[in-house]
């Protein structure tokens, strides 16, 4: 297998393909950095912002890829990254790097590592977590398997969307960010509840949160949807159609592995009724939107709706 390059701005040749709440903001830092970039998304309108920064459009994942050495893929589904990296890969020369931030398959991503040295380029799956908030402020943390020497290579460009992690082979970073999705269900469940009770209960609910958030029920998801859930934003930093996805891959694994995980079985069933809200439209909501479902499941709707009425974003 060809050696990994030097990755450095003004060298390195960049592909990004998938430019949507998470692919823009990151595509967009390095740019900033001044890393040459080569864009492609499905909606090109979305492409507008950055190729007026200096971004190149192309016209698929395939002349991504042919221009590029680090190729860059942040799309919503495992079939949407498999048939990116299938029509990517032929393009690829040897030596190049396929970074995968989608969250997807810890088998799709030991999958793509094999077509990967195959045709003797490198691959490191890197999904990420923060949200559209890290993505924006560039503090995302970035969980990366595969290659350690390809990990060690793409340092500089990783480390301008956030804090690069890796964990382990082919597939670990898939693994890691699905592990961190059981975790974030879980404390989503847990805010959406609380909040909730916490209104019920007749308390000031701005003021609970004031009393609370430093204890040890505090969290950063707390930090950040707390403000949108009590403004009722339910617009999308992850959406609710991805996080379904995510859980539902949790799901797979736990059952090829023989595990029970009762708290992501709840989260995915309260998800997918969230889904099913809005005349059909709630995958297209932000995580926080858990809070619809819960109302609807207690026949409640909190006077926040009334008197702090915000429209859906996207």
């Amino acid at each position: 297998m060809a050696l990994v390059a030097p990755v450095f701005p003004g060298t390195t040749r960049v592909g990004f393909v998938g430019l949507g709440v998470m692919g823009s903001p990151m595509c967009g830092h390095l740019l900033a950095a001044g890393y040459s970039v080569t864009v492609f998304t499905r909606t090109a309108n979305k492409a507008e912002a950055l190729l007026q920064r200096g971004a190149v459009w192309a016209p698929s994942a395939a002349a991504v890829a042919a221009a590029s050495d680090v190729l860059c893929l942040m799309a919503g589904y495992p079939a949407d990254v498999e048939a990116l990296a299938d029509e990517a890969l032929p393009e690829m020369r040897a030596g190049s790097i396929l970074v995968d931030f989608t969250s997807s398959s810890p088998a799709l991503a030991r999958h793509i590592a094999a077509g990967c040295r195959a045709r003797g380029c490198h691959s490191v799956d890197a999904p990420v977590t923060g949200g559209d908030v890290g993505a924006r402020e560039a503090r995302l943390a970035i969980l990366c398997g595969g290659e350690a020497e390809a990990f060690a290579a793409l340092q500089p460009l990783l480390r301008l969307l956030g804090t690069p992690h890796h964990l382990g082979a082919a597939g670990s970073g898939q693994s890691a960010k699905l592990a961190n999705q059981v975790v974030i269900a879980s404390t989503m469940v847990g805010l959406c509840e609380g909040l909730l009770f916490a209104h019920e209960a007749g308390l000031d609910v701005d003021n609970w949160l004031a009393a609370v958030r430093k204890g040890a029920a505090g969290s950063r998801s707390m930090e950040l949807y707390a403000p949108r859930l009590r403004g009722r934003d339910f617009g999308p930093g992850f959406f609710v159609k991805h996080f379904i996805k995510d859980l539902r891959l949790v799901l797979e694994e736990c059952t090829r592995s023989r595990l029970s995980l009762p708290g992501v079985a709840l989260a995915h069933s309260l998800y997918q009724a969230v889904l099913a809200q809005r005349e059909g439209a709630g995958g297209e909501l932000g995580t926080q939107a858990l809070l619809l479902a819960l109302e609807a499941l207690n026949c409640r709707q909190t006077p926040e709706a009334v008197a702090h009425p915000k429209p859906v974003a996207g």
